[in-house]
């Protein structure tokens, strides 16, 4: 019996140990959100090129490590017309800061402005 209660003790500090060597520090993100409420005379077509659009800048732009996005799928009052959510990830700020002005990311803003009423960013070091 004290064989077998030793050889519990010692796996269970075993896991342990390798549970504690195998911990690793999760680094901090950065993220960059991005809400569109697109103008009324925006057509279907015209958004659904927007959200293409936008999905291609992570194989262009490198500083991107993660991307997804999606419709509002909640309540419409709620969502003050913001109709598109984007969320960007980043390493650190300065990958933000590389992203910015990238001429493919340049390219997409001049090309969805116009279709835009109103924009809604905010950028955060996740916690």
């Amino acid at each position: 019996m004290k064989i077998f209660i030793l050889t519990i003790a010692l796996t269970f500090t075993g896991l342990l140990s390798a549970l504690a060597d195998n911990h690793e520090e999760t680094k901090a993100v950065f993220r960059h959100v991005v809400c569109f409420k697109f103008k009324k005379e925006a057509t279907a077509e015209q958004i659904t090129a927007i959200e293409k659009s936008f999905a291609e800048l992570p194989s262009k732009i490198d500083a991107i490590k993660g991307y997804e996005w999606g419709p509002n799928v909640g309540d419409a009052a709620k969502a003050k017309g913001f109709t598109h959510c984007f969320i960007l990830t980043f390493d650190d700020k300065a990958g933000l800061e590389i992203y910015i002005p990238h001429p493919d990311h340049q390219a997409f803003v001049k090309q969805v402005k116009p279709l835009l009423d109103d924009i809604f960013i905010v950028d955060y070091t996740a916690q």
